[in-house]
């Protein structure tokens, strides 16, 4: 079994083509290609901690895959990363393991942020600010990522804890140094305020109403991806005139969708809009529900493995 540390794979990451990988991920998981379970999810509950587990395989490849990946909040305090884990492949033949990488949560990061820049890049967003709502790990790599998209100049970002705030503002100097970066007061200000939002916490009440939101606005939220979260009041979903999402039967369980199932009629998965787009009203609302797929990590698991062998 080969095994890959952390440093060989940030080595191997090149975003672009991470969205690209994305892109065809989804796709094929629209084409019925994939095998992809329901996530599991357990719950450590003296560290206000979660775990996610999620697998797949697509037919005919090489390998399936399965990841495991933390969020324990407390490991601020520790000097350790908020959101450990690792992903496996094992090969298709023989069910042996292939490779273990060890990335500590870094590809889970960076195949969500390539999933949010992959959106904004077919819906052809060409926005210079965006608002982010959580100043976490997610929140730096989705900055990141949208800049391989769009021609950013400027972020407004909120979080809860004006530590987070900091080591945000340090790493946009470090990562996009071209790209102006000012705090919000509230969720609510950002969202009148920009036209393109992001949201990346674990909140369990939505950060500002739907009547907050501009015409014309895009938002990508990802944080809701478990049972009980929900970062968006429902009547933004009822509003949007572009409903994506990753999995719709992900969605309606895991996601915003759990809090507004009346949308799922007008769901789209982003792999359809990839291959085969919608007409929708531009002067409107779109809102890409993310809930982080199986599949995805099996690609970008691929991806790292044969930049290695």
């Amino acid at each position: 079994m080969l095994v890959i540390d952390r440093e060989r794979i940030l080595a191997s990451v090149v975003f672009s083509e991470v969205i690209d990988a994305m892109r065809d991920a989804l796709v094929a998981q629209y084409l019925g290609q994939c095998e992809t379970p329901m996530p599991m999810h357990i719950d450590v509950a003296p560290e206000q901690a979660e775990v996610h587990i999620k697998a797949s395989y697509r037919r005919g490849g090489g390998h399936f895959g399965m990841k495991v990946a933390s969020t324990f909040p407390n490991n601020l305090q520790r000097g350790l990363t908020v959101g450990p884990g690792v992903m496996m492949l094992f090969s298709a033949e023989t069910g042996e393991p292939a490779a273990l990488l060890c990335d500590n949560g870094y590809l889970t990061d960076v195949r969500t942020a390539a999933v949010g820049a992959l959106v904004a890049r077919e819906l052809g967003r060409q926005d210079r600010q965006v608002g982010i709502i959580g100043a976490g790990l997610q929140g730096r790599h989705q900055a990141r990522m949208l800049a391989e998209v769009m021609p950013l100049e400027k972020i407004l970002v909120y979080d809860i804890d004006p530590r987070r705030l900091d080591l945000y503002v340090a790493d946009m100097a470090e990562h996009l140094p071209d790209v102006r970066v000012e705090t919000g007061k509230t969720p609510a200000q950002i969202a009148r305020a920009v036209k393109f939002i992001l949201t990346v916490t674990p909140a369990r009440q939505p950060h500002f109403a739907a009547g907050d939101v501009q015409p014309g606005t895009h938002v990508n939220a990802v944080g809701a991806d478990s049972v009980g979260k929900n970062e968006h009041d429902p009547n933004l979903l009822r509003r949007a005139s572009l409903l994506l999402v990753d999995s719709l039967s992900q969605c309606l369980r895991l996601g915003e969708l759990q809090h507004a199932p009346d949308c799922a009629d007008k769901a789209v998965e982003i792999g359809r809009f990839c291959k085969e787009p919608v007409d929708f009203d531009r002067q409107g609302i779109t809102v890409c529900d993310m809930t982080g797929l199986g599949v995805e990590d099996l690609a970008i698991a691929e991806y790292c493995y044969l930049k290695n062998t």
